[in-house]
Order: structure tokens, then sequence, then C-alpha cells
């Protein structure tokens, strides 16, 4: 039975919405989450009521109780984080240590590696409310996966498992990947609450029931159409 194929103890490091999400849909999948290292109240509090009776640990006791580690922090943090773990001799060899970030593919985790962990990069290409609701999202959405060529197919399964798709991103790929993600999400966002303010200024009521099928219809088509080259007099029309 090869490693994704067994039941693992996943340690979660940052249970912000993402790593406690996670954490629920590998719990579902059949994993045992054995420790979650959280700071803010918020967080705690998250944990609580999404998972609830997972310990509470330091991130050495959390670190030292998992074969894979669900490293949901930062993306500026996880290379200064990893090497500090490397560094102390928190890691040990054949540990999966997988980050969310989308910006960064497995190279941030080249402490790790060098100790012989098994690095992963998923990203899930959704945005999370850090509810139950999210679950079904997952369904739903494709996850990024980077990783060293023999170890691309425990990524994927691991996402399988977790109830998306996955999708095999290069290491050169990741930064074009993750403008596309965020162009994507947060220009979405912009435009939306931009419409939704100019009806409020004409008092519209329903302004966001007014926008939700157009927009969705909106997204569907071009999702559909594809690609298009921007033709610059169209957008002045």
């Amino acid at each position: 039975m090869s490693r994704s194929d067994s039941r693992l103890r996943v340690g979660i490091v940052g249970a912000g919405p993402v790593g406690v999400i996670l954490g629920q849909a590998l719990a579902g999948a059949g994993h045992l989450i054995a420790g979650a290292s959280a700071a803010s109240e918020q967080n705690l509090e998250r944990l609580d009521a999404l998972l609830p009776g997972v310990p509470v640990l330091p991130i050495d006791q959390t670190l030292a109780a998992s074969d894979l580690v669900l490293v949901a922090i930062p993306a500026e943090e996880i290379a200064p984080t990893v090497s500090g773990w490397a560094a102390t001799g928190l890691l040990r060899p054949g540990q999966l240590l997988v980050h969310t970030a989308a910006a960064h593919g497995v190279g941030v985790l080249s402490a790790a590696t060098e100790m012989g962990c098994i690095p992963l990069a998923i990203h899930p290409a959704m945005r999370f409310t850090g509810t139950s609701l999210d679950l079904a999202r997952i369904r739903e959405s494709h996850f990024a996966v980077t990783a060293p060529n023999v170890a691309v197919p425990i990524g994927e399964a691991l996402v399988i498992e977790m109830g998306a798709e996955p999708v095999v991103i290069a290491e050169q790929d990741r930064a074009k990947y993750a403008e596309a993600v965020e162009v994507a999400g947060s220009f979405s966002a912009l435009i939306v609450n931009q419409a939704i303010g100019l009806l409020d200024q004409i008092s519209v009521a329903p302004a966001r029931a007014l926008l939700a099928t157009l927009v969705r219809s909106s997204v569907e088509a071009a999702l559909a159409d594809g690609h298009q080259h921007l033709n610059p007099n169209r957008l002045e029309d």
C-alpha cells in the first residue's frame, strides 16, 4: 500500500480558514487529525467549532505527532518557518510537508526536502469562508499541485481524497498561476462591489439579488468562450 493510500496522522500549523477546512476534508477522507497549532483567539474558536476534540498543541508537538504537516500560513512566512524547523531538528525523513500558498511551488520547502521530507504545494483555487459551507465548494473546485515527479501522485491522491480535482502546475509556472487566480478572485470581487455601490446610490434595494444572475451568467459565458484577445474599442462602447 502506498503512502497516499494509508491513514495518515495530520498536523495543522495555521488554523485559519484554509487550514481548518482542509483538515476537515482530510478527516472526512479517513485521516486522523493528530493536532493543530493556533495562536489567535479567532483561530482557536474556529478550530473548536469545526474540528472539535482535536488537540491544540505547541508547534513542536504538532510536528512530532504528524505524518503529514499542513502548513497553512502566509506565503512570506513559509520559507523562514520551515527553515527554522529543519535547523532545530523538528522534521524527520519521510514526513509529508504540504503548504497551501498559491505563489510558491516546493522550492520554499527546500530546507525540509534536504532533510528527507516529501514536499508538496497544494493550493485550493477557491475562496474560503471558514465555515462548513466550504466543504461543499471543495467538491466543485480544482486544486493546484506542485511536487517532485515522484511525489505528484501523492499530491493528486490527497486532493482527490478531499473531494476536489487536482491540476498539476510546474514549479516554474507557479507565479503565473498565482497571478491568474488573484486576478480572477480580486477583480471579480472589486467589480461586483462597485456595481452594488452604484445600485445603492439609486436606491435599488435588492442590488445583490439583481446582480446575482447577471454576474453568474456573465462569468459562465466568459468561461465557455475561453481566452479572447481584448479589443480596446469594445471596452469603450
